[in-house]
């Protein structure tokens, strides 16, 4: 599933980043297009302007002058004196001519659309016209231009052409230079989205990892009680009374034990699925933990253990947090502290101010747990020591209780104990 969620995303991911890389690539090419053609288009109405200023004053035509501006400008010439063609064979050979159809095509142009014609000028007028327009002819792209002008008096009517080979290659390069550059870079995108899009599924595949390693936990847990419930009611068939009691027990515990299972499990569900709500009010801490001491009293002087606490001598500001959240997290805390000293041992929970961090730690010098594995112990069902059987730990508190600590936008985390031990440190924003 996931391969092939990777291979959706990445080319899902490339396509759209290919096409915008290719629309801008068109846009900065259909600017860059334009920009040549005007270039080329001003560069070709100048030539136009000095071949006509150059013949107004001349009072002889130059046919090496003429050839000369032809093959400096790539233009082909055509000029008529009172419409009979004047050095023509010079100018252009009969090889490079083009067809007299195209001069008379630009002509034709130049008449209909601009009124530029030789016999709409007279021999004894003094101002010389020219006009310059883009012409298309057999499937070739010119610039052309139509001139007259009034001269010794004759009137000179010229045809200049420049054929656009040259453009429309430079053109057609820039187009595969574009072109190129985006089939590399679509390619490079297809690779990079290909990490890209991994490193952004890893998530998914890790919590798939967790839900399942979840789902197989919790099954395990939910497992044993009810087996030992389920042999609790086959074993009353035919018990003595004295039996049945006992029996009955045992399966009312086991319930109970069910029931803390399946309510865990539900408070972390509602985190997964952001439905875990706090409710902030002011409180005040140190008569918390007194209250959370005075609970868990009695427990610790049952099972032999020192239970202390240690309160600043300042007072204490009150703390914005969820009252009946907090003291879960001391609850679990505690109860976890307890459960993993040994007998004789001591547990000890104390506040701190420091700036503006209320510091709240429940310190045990039992066992402790090794560096590996101290990220480790907030995760689901994880158990320190895999031989600890105590049947009411399922290894879901530190991780319900470092859920509520993030909703406080505080931290948690675990330490050593000087001289052996585990301490939980919370830290809360005031």
């Amino acid at each position: 599933m996931f391969k092939r969620l990777h291979i959706r995303l990445t080319l899902l991911c490339t396509f759209v980043s290919g096409m915008i890389l290719i629309l801008m690539s068109v846009i900065c090419l259909s600017f860059s297009e334009t920009k040549s053609r005007e270039s080329h288009f001003s560069d070709f109405k100048i030539n136009i302007s000095m071949l006509v200023n150059h013949l107004e004053s001349q009072s002889v035509i130059s046919n090496d002058w003429l050839n000369q501006f032809r093959i400096d400008t790539g233009t082909r010439l055509d000029i008529l004196d009172n419409g009979s063609r004047l050095i023509f064979d010079t100018l252009a050979p009969p090889s490079s001519t083009p067809d007299d159809v195209i001069f008379a095509q630009a002509r034709q142009y130049a008449s209909e659309h601009y009124m530029v014609q030789a016999k709409y000028v007279s021999s004894s007028s003094v101002l010389s016209t020219h006009v310059e327009f883009p012409l298309s002819c057999e499937r070739k792209d010119y610039y052309a231009s139509v001139c007259t002008i009034p001269k010794n008096g004759s009137v000179l009517d010229i045809a200049v052409l420049l054929p656009l080979v040259d453009l429309e290659e430079s053109i057609l390069w820039q187009r595969l230079l574009f072109a190129g550059a985006d089939i590399l870079g679509i390619i490079l995108l297809a690779v990079f989205f290909w990490f890209f899009t991994w490193r952004m599924i890893l998530p998914l595949i890790e919590s798939r990892r967790k839900q399942t390693e979840f789902i197989a936990s919790a099954s395990h847990e939910l497992r044993s009680p009810l087996t030992v419930m389920l042999s609790s009611l086959s074993a009353m068939n035919g018990a003595s009374p004295e039996d049945a009691a006992r029996f009955s027990e045992t399966i009312a515990r086991e319930g109970k034990r069910m029931s803390r299972l399946i309510d865990d499990m539900l408070t972390l569900s509602g985190a997964d699925g952001s439905h875990f709500a706090i409710h902030k009010t002011s409180v005040e801490m140190d008569t918390l933990l007194l209250s959370a001491y005075e609970k868990f009293e009695s427990l610790a002087r049952k099972q032999r253990i020192s239970l202390k606490i240690t309160l600043p001598d300042e007072p204490v500001p009150p703390c914005p947090c969820d009252r009946e959240r907090i003291e879960q997290v001391l609850s679990i805390l505690l109860d976890n502290a307890l459960s993993y000293t040994p007998a004789k041992g001591t547990v000890r929970l104390s506040l701190q101010i420091i700036s503006d961090k209320l510091i709240l730690q429940v310190a045990d010098n039992g066992a402790g747990v090794p560096d590996s594995e101290k990220k480790a112990v907030f995760d689901r069902f994880y158990r320190c020591d895999k031989s600890h059987k105590d049947k009411n730990h399922f290894g879901l508190g530190l991780c319900i209780a470092q859920e509520i600590v993030r909703l406080h936008k505080g931290q948690i985390c675990l330490e050593d104990t000087p001289g052996g031990g585990a301490t939980f440190r919370l830290v809360l924003n005031l």
